[in-house]
């Protein structure tokens, strides 16, 4: 059985939408393959170095049938790990336990064939620093770095 998101898709198509509140996702006008592409490249050019590639979609795919599931929630999904040692540090100096947040991450998914990059949503006060630091990096991505 596959998830269908129609209408999500549509609102996706005009302004970021906000995922329940915990993720702004933008769609990407181009393959998967094009847009892990452009988050790579916009985070290698902000000087940042990628901790890790965590490969949600494959993984959730491979293991589907091993829990009972035959829905495709992504036809591709991956998670881009990293973080910055001048925001970490401005932010946890602010307070320690924002540690929390870090690493910091940029996503791309593949949901029925719109493909969408993306971040999470940080709480108010230091943290929303470092998530417009995400949407610039997510809008470096969509513009080709």
């Amino acid at each position: 059985m596959k998830r269908t998101f129609g209408a999500l898709l549509l609102c996706l198509a005009a302004v970021p939408v906000a995922a329940q509140d915990q993720a702004i996702t933008f769609p990407y006008d181009g393959s998967f393959e094009d847009a892990t592409f452009a988050v790579e490249n916009a985070i290698i050019g902000k000087g940042l170095v990628i901790d890790h590639v965590s490969h949600v979609g494959d993984m959730l795919n491979r293991t589907g049938a091993d829990v009972g599931s035959d829905v495709e929630i992504y036809a591709a999904a991956d998670v881009f790990l990293f973080c910055s040692a001048v925001l970490s540090r401005k932010v946890m100096e602010l307070d320690p336990m924002n540690i929390a947040h870090c690493p910091y991450s940029v996503f791309v998914t593949d949901i029925d064939g719109q493909v969408s990059i993306g971040y999470p949503t940080y709480p108010e006060g230091p943290m929303q620093e470092v998530q417009a630091f995400l949407n610039d990096l997510a809008q470096n991505a969509l513009d080709g770095f």
